[in-house]
C-alpha cells in the first residue's frame, strides 16, 4: 500500500482502539489489541505519518528509535529489596521502570493527553537482545510489574531484509501477533504532502518531470547515498534557508 493508504490505516486503528462506551470503557480491551509493524524502504516518511495521525487524532506521541537503546533501557535497572516471607526476610531484585514506559507517562503529564502512540522505530534493526526486552512491552503491554497506560497504541517500524539496511529477522512469535502494512512510495501522495509542508515549488515540478527520482533507491547498487522523499524535503528546506547564489546553484545541479 501507499503511504496515504498507511496512514488512512493508522488512523482508522486508533479511532477503534480509542473508542469508549457511554461509561467511558473502552469497547475493545488493551490486552485484544494487536500492536501494527510498518514495513518498507528507507526514507519514505513511516516516521512522518506516526507525527501526522497524532496531531489529526489530537493525541500523544512517544517515538523510540530502537536502535538508540539498550536492553537496560527497554527493561530498566535492577534493584535489591527487601520482602518478608513467611516470618523471615529476604533480599529480592525487582527493576525500575523502563525508560520507554516512563516516557509514556511523562508525555501524558506535560500534555494533558491520557491517549496516544508509541512508537518503535527500527524495530528489527535492534539487536535479537534488545528486540527481545520489548516483546512484553508489545505483546502484553507491560514490563514487569509496570503497564503501559490503557488508549495508548503501540506501532513499530522497519526496513525490509531486502532493503540492504541492518535488519535482524523478527521471531515469528513476535511477528504473528503483529498487523503488517507493506508500505510503498508513490509520487502522487508525496506531492500532496509536499503541497501541504511548504515544500518548494521548483522541486516539486522537477519530480513531476523526473518521478523515478523521487525515490531512487536500488538494494543491489553500494552506493551510500541515494534520492528520497526525507532527502528531497532536506533539500528544500536547505534551499528555503539558504541565501540566493551559488549555494542553490550547486544543490539543484
Amino acid at each position: 500500500m501507499n503511504i496515504k493508504e498507511a496512514k488512512q490505516e493508522l488512523l482508522q486503528t486508533i479511532q477503534v482502539y480509542t473508542r469508549k462506551d457511554s461509561n467511558g470503557h473502552y469497547l475493545l480491551p488493551s490486552v485484544r489489541q494487536r500492536p501494527i509493524l510498518l514495513i518498507g524502504p528507507p526514507g519514505i516518511g513511516k516516521t512522518a505519518i506516526m507525527e501526522q495521525a497524532a496531531r489529526e487524532c489530537g493525541i500523544g506521541l512517544v517515538a523510540y528509535t530502537i536502535t538508540h537503546h539498550t536492553r537496560q533501557s527497554a527493561v530498566g535497572l535492577p534493584v535489591i529489596v527487601k520482602k518478608n516471607f513467611q516470618g523471615k526476610e529476604y533480599s529480592v531484585t525487582e527493576y525500575t521502570m523502563s525508560e520507554i514506559i516512563a516516557s509514556v507517562y511523562e508525555t501524558m503529564e506535560a500534555t494533558g493527553k491520557k491517549e496516544g502512540i508509541l512508537f518503535l522505530d527500527e524495530l528489527n534493526a535492534a539487536p535479537p537482545l534488545v528486540q527481545a526486552a520489548c516483546y512484553q512491552l508489545i505483546l502484553d503491554r507491560r514490563v514487569g510489574q509496570y503497564r503501559l497506560p490503557d488508549g495508548w497504541a503501540v506501532v513499530a517500524a522497519g526496513n525490509r531484509e531486502s532493503d540492504r539496511a541492518v535488519t535482524y529477522r523478527m521471531p515469528s512469535a513476535l511477528a504473528n501477533r503483529m498487523v503488517h502494512l507493506d508500505v510503498e512510495c508513490h509520487i502522487d501522495d508525496w506531492l500532496d504532502w509536499a503541497r501541504d509542508n511548504g515544500i518548494r515549488e521548483d522541486i516539486q515540478a522537477f519530480l513531476r518531470f523526473r518521478p523515478r527520482l523521487l525515490h531512487d533507491f536500488d538494494p543491489r547498487s553500494s552506493d551510500r547515498a541515494f534520492a528520497s522523499p526525507r532527502s528531497w524535503e532536506f533539500a528544500s528546506r536547505i534551499l528555503d534557508a539558504a541565501p540566493e547564489g551559488p549555494l542553490e546553484e550547486e544543490l539543484l545541479a
